[in-house]
């Protein structure tokens, strides 16, 4: 099976918000913008990343997913700076046993100050698994 997700979060970026693969769902960067406009919206690094991950929950709710099926997450941080506060939200969100991570630093353009992307595996949570 493959599906494409168009719905959640927008964007006016040439991507789709996810795409299902199977059991797999492979979800777009989501950064810090309106969800139903796609416009970015500029705050604190907290409010960035806040707002980029109720952008992947709306995603993920579109195949009846949850941040417990998330399976890996891809992390961009734009300052060094943010890594502590970064680690502190992050555990908010994502509990016991944790995603896969990888956490990228510099990379993003100067009006960006956190996205993420991720797998989501849909049979199963995290905590169900083997």
């Amino acid at each position: 099976m493959l599906k494409i997700i168009k719905e959640g979060a927008k964007s006016h970026l040439p991507f789709s918000p996810a795409i299902r693969a199977g059991d797999l769902v492979f979800i777009s960067g989501q950064a810090s913008v309106d969800a139903n406009t796609g416009s970015v919206i500029e705050g604190t690094f907290e409010e960035e990343m806040r707002r980029s991950i109720e952008n992947l929950k709306s995603i993920l709710e579109v195949e009846n997913l949850s941040l417990e099926n998330v399976i890996n997450v891809k992390s961009y941080v734009a300052k060094e700076e943010d890594l502590k506060l970064y680690n502190s939200i992050y555990a908010e969100y994502f509990n016991k046993p944790l995603p896969s991570r990888s956490t990228i630093v510099n990379v993003l353009p100067t009006f960006l100050k956190f996205e993420l992307d991720c797998i989501a595996y849909a049979p199963k949570t995290r905590q169900e698994a083997d």
